[in-house]
């Protein structure tokens, strides 16, 4: 019988052995003890696995660890940590968060309070508000800003923030969107946004979503993401609507 979990976090790690913090994790799985969190090793040539495997010796039952023999990109090491927990386990929510918990795990549990009634997909976005700490070069700020924009009006949604690595799902739509492969190994979060809206239509989908602007986020380190894919990121945009647009069905 699967193991029972109220929630279920998929964590993408590739050379992370210097951001991982065993402290914040540890204190984390001590208070919410029915939630798990599944670490996909995409991958790395660091000691990110050793660090991984002192978090599950200290916490058994609670982590569990998916290692890939190559490192295939965090759309892949998503899908592959989501599925393996969707057939794994008895839980009621799923989702991922970056390892270097730029979003608390805290803040994660806080998204899964918005999964109810009609909601089966809340999202972190990072907004700059009052209130809220958000801390980012503003470079990378402007920038994701520009793309951010593009592609709101790309998915032809009201949407501040796509591309935030906070996304929480009731594991029966999570079943769904994460079924096939993604067309990008960077823009994934863009092709989770259209499958939602292949698998409930438009109008229907929009009420199935729900935007949470983030309390905290604290951008740690460098981005995985080289800056070169700058450029090759429009290319993949254009795929990605072409393809979900002219051919949605197939993507599910």
């Amino acid at each position: 019988m699967p193991q029972a979990a109220f929630s279920l976090i998929v964590i993408p790690c590739f050379n992370e052995e210097k951001s991982i913090t065993l402290k914040e994790y540890s204190s984390f799985l001590d208070t919410f003890g029915s939630t798990m969190i599944c670490f996909v090793n995409d991958g790395s040539t660091d000691n990110t696995l050793g660090v991984l495997n002192s978090i599950r010796e200290k916490h058994p039952t609670q982590v569990h660890i998916v290692s890939m023999m190559k490192n295939s990109g965090k759309a892949e090491a998503v899908r592959t940590g989501i599925n393996y927990c969707n057939q794994n386990f008895n839980h009621h929510f799923i989702g991922y968060l970056d390892a270097d918990l730029a979003t608390t795990l805290e803040e994660f549990m806080d998204l899964t309070h918005y999964l109810k009634d009609e909601i089966v997909f809340s999202f972190g976005s990072r907004i700059r508000k009052i209130g809220s700490v958000i801390e980012r070069e503003n470079s990378r700020f402007l920038i994701g800003r520009v793309i951010a924009t593009f592609i709101s009006q790309v998915l032809d949604l009201k949407v501040y923030d796509t591309q935030c690595g906070c996304k929480v799902f009731t594991k029966e739509v999570s079943e769904d969107l994460f079924k096939k492969e993604f067309i990008s190994r960077w823009l994934f979060d863009v092709e989770i946004f259209f499958r939602t809206i292949v698998l409930f239509g438009r109008e229907k989908a929009i009420r199935k979503m729900y935007e949470v602007p983030l309390k905290s986020w604290i951008e740690k380190g460098d981005s995985k993401v080289k800056p070169t894919y700058f450029f090759k990121l429009w290319i993949d945009l254009y795929q990605i609507s072409k393809k979900y647009k002219n051919n949605a069905k197939q993507y599910l």
